[in-house]
């Protein structure tokens, strides 16, 4: 297998997935700063230009955090990495779905890159002001529901963990944030976990 990445990106959910796993992989960066997800040479890997991808060994890739995440986890039922019970298992779609469609866009994307929600550049602060905002208020209602104990679902750790992870790492590392108490309880029980720990170290990115 092989994660088309870039460091620090939403990707890193998808690396830390695969570092729970354990099964050989590579790791190919895309310098998103750079452009490089438009060039001719990624764009054949992903046409839609972003990552995380995933090149599955098989001579197909996947796209798409949730359905990358969904397929690592099925594929490898040994790593108990999504829940068994059909209940559990649909609250664990549901907070992935959350995370990348939701917090990630409307919560971080309007704080990294102001200038996809407002043409004019002086309004762009007024958009990382709204970025930031949104991504407290959902933050506030995931703590007022939460339904674990350590991690997000009742059910234990799964791949939502990990994708849970990305937007928490994101807010107090990137956007000075500070969580609510289960998330911030959360994220120090994600930043303990070896695997964890190696993604975090294989991106060059501080704990």
């Amino acid at each position: 297998m092989k994660l088309y990445y870039s460091p620090g990106a939403c990707s890193l959910g998808i690396h830390i997935v695969l570092e729970e796993i354990g099964k050989p992989y590579e790791l190919s960066a895309v310098a998103l700063k750079d452009g490089a997800q438009h060039k001719p040479d990624y764009v054949a890997v992903n046409p839609k230009s972003k990552v995380p991808a995933l090149d599955r060994g098989d001579g197909r890739v996947l796209t798409e955090f949730p359905v990358i995440a969904w397929w690592l986890a099925k594929s490898n039922p040994e790593a108990a990495l999504v829940p068994t019970e059909f209940e559990a298992e649909t609250r664990c779609l549901e907070l992935l779905d959350y995370v990348c469609g939701t917090i990630h866009p409307q919560g971080f994307t309007r704080q990294f890159r102001p200038a996809n929600f407002a043409p004019n550049e002086a309004d762009f602060p007024k958009v990382v002001e709204q970025g930031k905002a949104l991504a407290g208020k959902y933050f506030e209602t995931l703590d007022r529901n939460w339904a674990g104990g350590t991690y997000a679902l009742a059910s234990g750790y799964s791949v939502a963990d990990a994708a849970l992870f990305f937007v928490e790492y994101w807010a107090t590392r990137r956007s000075g944030m500070t969580l609510p108490a289960h998330l911030a309880k959360h994220l120090d029980a994600m930043l303990a976990r070896p695997a964890v720990q190696r993604a975090l170290q294989q991106e060059g990115l501080p704990a």
